[in-house]
């Protein structure tokens, strides 16, 4: 999804309506319970929301030019990694075996058996059509987010074809524009406060 991405990718950009920005929140809201207590800091009410809008229906939102969450059409909005890595919990999680990770960080789909071979893991409350954080056997941070195809008893029962679709990986088009976006925010910082103190 993300593999080649880049800000040229963005078709629109609008600051939305505050009955929008409010919708948008309770959407993240509900998807994500655990970002409850922080959601005024990740989505301040005073701050401009922005959602771009990009090829293939996609949405980014933006808050102060950095992506934090995409969704697909009206589909449920799944966070950046760079905002999964600051809230590993968010998201229930599957795990891939050692010999899908380069398969994985090169934009596959997660196919059933790297889940459920002995070093995958799979999180049986896992429906058909929900993100999830995918993480690897031996490591600590999710290497990417998915989108389920099927239950994850069914990836265990039916063990063949794509369990999981790849949205965004460690390394692809939006981690990095968002590393961009970031660096640019800590320049501008950097330089406001010089100015400060002139």
């Amino acid at each position: 999804m993300f593999k080649k991405f880049s800000s040229e990718d963005v078709s629109s950009q609008n600051q939305v309506k505050a009955s929008v920005q409010r919708k948008i929140r309770q959407s993240i809201a509900e998807e994500y319970p655990g970002l409850e207590p922080v959601l005024d800091d990740l989505l301040p009410k005073k701050a401009p929301l922005i959602v771009a809008k990009c090829q293939n229906h996609l949405n980014l939102v933006l808050v102060n030019s950095v992506p934090l969450f995409f969704n697909i059409r009206d589909g449920p909005y799944m966070p950046t990694l760079r905002l999964l890595h600051q809230y590993p919990d968010i998201m229930k999680k599957l795990q891939v075996d050692r010999g899908a990770i380069k398969f994985v960080l090169a934009g596959a789909n997660i196919m059933c058996p790297g889940l459920t071979s002995p070093g995958g893991a799979l999180d049986d409350e896992v429906e058909a059509e929900t993100p999830v954080a995918i993480m690897a056997e031996g490591k600590q941070h999710a290497l990417a987010i998915g989108f389920t195809k099927m239950s994850a008893k069914d990836i265990r029962a039916i063990n063949k074809g794509i369990g999981v679709d790849n949205m965004h990986y460690l390394n692809d088009g939006l981690w990095k524009e968002v590393s961009k976006s970031k660096q640019i925010n800590l320049m501008h910082f950097v330089i406001s406060q010089m100015e400060r103190l002139e």
